[in-house]
């Protein structure tokens, strides 16, 4: 995407990327895919704009944050398909570590659960399991990143490996008091320092690009993992602002301001650095199903022909009928944390329809978001008053009705919803110099406002409750 100075997009190219399930689990993508469809995009978007790249300001990059990438540093080849945020392979490796001890050293000097989401354990299972890995990265020809990384590194022709630091606090490698790699927890891993990138703030000077990409070389100035960017582009500038980001899963996070205080349910991980101040944290809810649910759908069960189908659908029914659907078609994620349970749909009588399923789908969403919001504001003493959102499904009317009546608070959606991108667009232009926090917090503009329906009141907790209850049977299941 390309942005001007006022936060208004200019111009928008994109590009789908293949998505690959070897076994059940596993979710991967192709590195050089990843590489050549950011290329081509970027290109696509200067030609359709006109724009030349001498008005380029600054390149800022958003990415999936624990999607991980090893490659040949000499050579720029990956050692094995990109590990996505979303695979849970590493389920057995979290466990041996939690069995040795290591689960409350891995919180409090990472802020993170001890989970396979996160691209630590990714990185130990490809130097386990590809031949010649371990030794290579030992001997320092192998370098690892996270999208990001690999991005920066494609574009400076291999000249440079750093990342930032929301994307290092997301590996279970980074101690997030210090800003530094961690020593220990490298070691219970056993990854070397020398697979490591640089770290640096997350606006600020990365690179320049190879000329021959675009013409000129163009400033990197501004990197953060895709849902700080969002909370940056939605100018959540004040501790006990939130924003949800509607995707593939879905995303809550809280500014915390400078207390990097975490707890059981939510983690705490660094919301950005400016270059020349202080970091700044952000506690977060993790849901790893949102729209992968209404995909499911989709793909799975063929009840809609379309995600876009599913508001119809829901709408065409007053309420679930008694249906909940927990979707832990991979586990669950905050504030549960389980990678053993699995998808349960409970509730289901003669009478019901594929129209309650999907209502009990768009349901589930916003009962997610609330328990991960409810973990938030009892780890921060902060109560929420409003919840700014953003993400493709945000733009689903009747699902975000649904969550402000679940949350019982305004749920607003910014004027721009690709939030993630203009966070990216605005740190790259306070790196570059052109931009400051002033102007962006004066940008932001709300789009549709959605309140309470009074009407929600009486049934909110009731329904709640039972939700709860749903997901009581969900957890475990596989252990049992």
């Amino acid at each position: 995407m390309l942005f001007d100075l006022n936060g208004k997009p200019l111009g928008c190219a994109q590009r789908e990327l293949t998505q690959r399930f070897p076994q059940p689990g596993w979710v991967e993508h192709d590195p050089l895919e990843i590489w050549e469809s950011q290329l081509w995009t970027a290109r696509e978007v200067l030609t359709q704009t006109q724009t030349a790249p001498g008005d380029i300001a600054g390149v800022g990059i958003t990415n999936q944050r624990e999607t991980t990438v090893v490659w040949d540093r000499a050579s720029g080849e990956p050692v094995y398909p990109a590990i996505v945020w979303q695979d849970r392979r590493t389920v057995d490796l979290c466990r041996e570590l939690a069995e040795r001890g290591l689960a409350g050293t891995f919180k409090e000097q990472t802020g993170l659960t001890l989970d396979p989401y996160f691209s630590g354990t990714k990185v130990a299972w490809i130097l386990r399991n590809v031949p010649g890995a371990a030794q290579r990265a030992k001997s320092g020809e192998l370098a690892f990143g996270t999208v990001d990384s690999w991005l920066i590194y494609n574009l400076t022709g291999g000249k440079t490996h750093s990342t930032d630091v929301t994307n290092a606090s997301r590996t279970l490698l980074f101690d997030i008091h210090s800003l530094a790699w961690n020593e220990e927890l490298l070691s219970a891993l056993e990854i070397p320092a020398s697979l490591l990138p640089e770290v640096r703030p997350s606006a600020g000077y990365f690179a320049r690009t190879e000329p021959r990409f675009f013409g000129e070389a163009l400033l990197v100035s501004g990197v953060a993992g895709d849902q700080h960017a969002a909370l940056f582009g939605q100018a959540c500038f004040t501790p006990g602002m939130a924003k949800n980001t509607y995707g593939t899963g879905a995303f809550v996070m809280m500014n915390s301001g400078a207390s990097a205080a975490g707890g059981a349910g939510c983690i705490t991980t660094l919301a950005w650095q400016i270059e020349g101040r202080p970091a700044e944290y952000a506690l977060e809810g993790s849901i790893f199903v949102a729209g992968a649910a209404v995909q499911w759908l989709r793909d799975g069960l063929g009840i809609i022909a379309s995600s876009a189908d599913i508001e119809a659908l829901a709408g065409s029914v007053p309420d679930a009928g008694g249906v909940y659907f927990v979707p832990a078609l991979v586990g669950l994620g905050a504030p549960h944390w389980d990678p053993f349970a699995r998808g349960t749909i409970l509730g289901v009588t003669r009478g019901t329809t594929k129209g309650h399923l999907a209502r009990a789908t768009l349901e589930a969403i916003a009962y997610q978001t609330r328990d991960a919001i409810a973990a938030m504001e009892a780890v921060s003493g902060l109560a929420l008053r409003e919840l700014r959102v953003d993400g493709g499904a945000s733009e689903n009317d009747l699902l975000m009705q649904l969550q402000a009546d679940v949350l019982g608070v305004p749920v607003v959606r910014a004027q721009v919803t690709e939030t993630t991108a203009l966070g990216a667009a605005y740190l790259a232009g306070i790196g570059a110099g052109v931009l400051d926090w002033a102007s962006v917090r004066q940008q932001w503009l709300s789009g549709s406002r959605f309140e309470p329906n009074p009407g929600a009141s009486p049934l909110r907790e009731m329904r709640y409750s039972e939700w709860k209850r749903a997901v009581e049977r969900a957890l475990h299941w596989i252990e049992s």
